[in-house]
């Protein structure tokens, strides 16, 4: 395990793999670096790139230094940056999608290509208020400490089955993914309005922004909307992949945009 330090002090957990050009690894919520299957997706990345791959503040072994906000979590990915010789390229995955076009954004020439997967913006006016309801209740819970029951709230308002939210608490992972509780406010914080693509507009770093076939149909909708505004995005549905996209399947696609 090495470390960095964020513009605020926070201290940031990362990983090296690899070899090849620099890509750091921004992962979505509820993940962290030594997560199974964030491991699996490093192992297969590092076979074409020297991935660094860390865990987002709050998580894992990194720090956190209150109050959050998305400008702080654009310092932790610049530390990053800096950390793999001052330039490397970006993939995020869902939430850390989000962080990645915000660093495409703010850090200028420090990027020198963006992948983003699955980006999560609600993708019109109901789904934000829908979102925002969801949020609500997820922030009550946090305040009461309730951490058990904000993340099946979350997950069951995002989507995932019932049945399978209701059998977590059996799964050998569920107690760290009670303590990763707190996070899912900075997850909500990132993806709780529709696509910037007013600001998306301004971006000039070269940008890939990919999709799963199986994807939910909101998700294909903001990709739609970003690869529009973002000055000559390339775009990319793969088939037969979801959500959790297969490491193994994306690497080829990483690979053309970012070795080209």
């Amino acid at each position: 395990m090495k470390t960095v330090k964020s513009k605020d002090g926070t201290v940031l957990a990362y990983d090296v793999h690899g070899s090849g050009p620099a890509l750091v690894y921004i992962t979505g919520a509820i993940c962290f670096r030594s997560f199974k299957p964030i491991l699996q997706d490093v192992k297969e990345f590092a076979k074409e790139f020297t991935v660094y791959s860390y865990d987002r503040r709050g998580r894992g072994d990194s720090g956190d230094t209150a109050p959050y906000s998305i400008e702080r979590e654009v310092e932790d990915l610049e530390a990053m940056i800096d950390a793999a010789g001052g330039k490397a390229n970006l993939y995020g995955h869902s939430s850390g999608a989000v962080l990645a076009l915000e660093a495409a954004l703010r850090l200028g020439d420090k990027v020198n290509k963006v992948v983003m997967y699955d980006p999560p913006y609600v993708h019109d006016q109901a789904g934000k208020l829908t979102y925002g309801q969801l949020s609500q209740k997820v922030h009550k819970l946090l305040d009461d400490g309730k951490n058990k029951e904000a993340m099946r709230t979350f997950l069951k308002g995002i989507g995932m089955p019932g049945m399978f939210v209701w059998l977590l608490p059996l799964f050998p992972g569920w107690k760290t993914m009670v303590a990763l509780a707190p996070t899912l406010a900075y997850d909500i914080a990132l993806t709780q309005d529709l696509p910037p693509v007013e600001r998306a507009a301004r971006v000039t770093v070269p940008t890939q922004i990919i999709v799963g076939e199986k994807s939910p149909a909101g998700i294909h909708d903001v990709a739609n909307q970003l690869t529009t505004a973002i000055p000559n995005a390339r775009f990319e549905k793969i088939a037969g992949q979801d959500h959790m996209v297969s490491a193994k399947v994306l690497l080829p696609v990483l690979s053309r945009f970012l070795k080209q």
